[in-house]
């Protein structure tokens, strides 16, 4: 790869130029899992003249942006930021982040282990800006297919994509696929209605809608908040601090909001060398101990906030004997499953179903907005490897029998050539634990990858812009 010099005077990789069409590694998606083997790559010297490239659907690299509230505060340690764990000594930490942003005495004062998001995200941002040369921004892949044949055998993929801006759909070749392009919301069959789209936003897009949809703050709007874990109450507060005339409904499918585990034996699941244990496991204990470590991360809050919540629906007891007076209001055991709108048209009745008795009622309020703070799913192969699954050994959604412990997808014998590969990166929960969609393990894991892709390939270079 052709070298360039950079302001530090280390050198970089120059772009590849937009008509180049083959690589030796093409990741799909550039968010964090994607950026901690980037760096991972840098740091470990890979070198030959062939290329890597990221495609990314953003414009620019983003954490959550939509979900970057005021004030919140990471749930990890920073020490698992995108090399630490891999590498102490890495350029790519967040203490020398700080460092080079002189804050690091300042955050050192703090006496505090997690960071702001708006901090983490920044961080992260700035990790990203030393890699530009191998990013290409605003293109949303589509899909990944076979390529080129030796014989019967597969030898390459194609990776299909469409820039987000004009339109326009490339077609790229590579030896090596990382998909890391993260999950695709969770919203429930009857809320995707286009003609209730307008009234119906996902937590993950909060902040790009929210405050430019309902600009007047001192307005009674009513907004419906779904979901039983730490983003719905995140937005439940922040709703009702930006417009504290509104009336927020909080409403969760189980019987309480309940708080998320973070003592010390329990975290040592989202260790690395725990993924090796749970990989080791057969399907039916694998599945069991996903659902008894469920409260270290899905439908649960932190106990400070869920303590706070319920001081605050005390004092509205206290103050406000009529529920309906309330600007805050919990509806537990409900289940929401549609919507219709309003006599005005420019609102929802919510169809709501007892989690119980299994009860449905049309709400009476109609709501302005209804977010929807229902997570993600993760179905690659309904999705974008939907192509390639006459070659997968397993054509299953589970991925139990399709992914090795390194990532590496499993292909049916003699249908892919064995210097050819694709890996998968936040979509291997049911086969490599809890930790699978965090960043607890990202920076060991970008190591565990490169191993992988070492042992079938040659090495390829990425630097960084230093």
């Amino acid at each position: 790869m052709e070298s360039i010099q950079t302001s530090s005077g280390i050198d970089a990789p120059s772009k590849a130029s937009p008509e180049s069409s083959r690589y030796d590694i093409v990741c799909v998606g550039f968010g964090p899992a994607a950026l901690a083997i980037a760096i991972a790559m840098h740091e470990r010297g890979f070198s030959t003249p062939q290329n890597v490239l990221f495609l990314e659907r953003q414009a620019e690299f983003g954490w959550h942006t939509g979900m970057l509230l005021p004030g919140t505060k990471m749930q990890i340690s920073f020490m698992k930021d995108l090399a630490t764990m891999r590498n102490p000594q890495s350029y790519f930490t967040f203490v020398n982040y700080l460092h080079k942003h002189n804050r690091l005495a300042n955050f050192i004062n703090l006496s505090t282990q997690t960071p702001f998001r708006e901090e983490f995200n920044d961080y992260m941002k700035w990790c990203a800006s030393h890699f530009g040369d191998q990013v290409r921004y605003n293109q949303e892949v589509l899909k990944v297919s076979p390529g080129q044949k030796t014989g019967s055998t597969v030898d390459s993929f194609w990776i299909t994509s469409r820039d987000v801006r004009s339109g326009d759909v490339q077609r790229i070749c590579a030896k090596h696929v990382i998909v890391a392009n993260g999950g695709e919301y969770s919203i429930p069959e009857g809320l995707k209605s286009p003609d209730i789209s307008d009234r119906i936003v996902h937590s993950s897009q909060y902040l790009n809608r929210v405050p430019q949809q309902f600009r007047d703050e001192n307005a009674e709007y009513r907004f419906a908040v779904v979901g039983g874990g730490q983003s719905a109450v995140e937005i439940s507060e922040d709703l009702q601090s930006r417009y504290p005339k509104s009336h927020v409904s909080l409403i969760f499918r189980d019987s309480a909001l309940r708080p998320s585990d973070d003592s010390p034996f329990v975290n040592e699941i989202f260790d690395p060398a725990s993924v090796d244990e749970f990989y080791s496991l057969d399907s039916a204990h694998r599945k069991q101990s996903l659902k008894k470590n469920k409260a270290t991360n899905y439908s649960v809050v932190r106990l400070p906030l869920i303590e706070h919540i319920y001081e605050k629906i005390y004092r509205q007891r206290l103050l406000k004997p009529d529920p309906r007076d309330w600007t805050l209001s919990l509806y537990n055991n409900s289940e929401l499953f549609g919507a219709k709108k309003s006599e005005s048209g420019n609102a929802l009745n919510l169809q709501v179903k007892n989690t119980i008795t299994g009860e449905t009622k049309t709400t009476e309020q109609a709501y302005d907005l209804v977010v929807l703070a229902t997570g993600y799913q993760r179905k690659p192969f309904a999705g974008i490897l939907k192509d390639l699954k006459p070659l997968l050994l397993s054509a299953s959604e589970d991925n139990g029998s399709l992914v090795q412990r390194n990532y590496r997808l499993l292909f049916r014998p003699g249908s892919v050539v064995r210097d050819a590969a694709i890996w998968m990166q936040g979509s291997c929960e049911t086969t490599h634990g809890i930790s699978d969609t965090l960043l607890s393990i990202l920076a060991v894991r970008a190591d565990e990858l490169l191993d992988s892709i070492n042992a079938s390939r040659k090495t390829v270079e990425v630097k960084a812009r230093l």
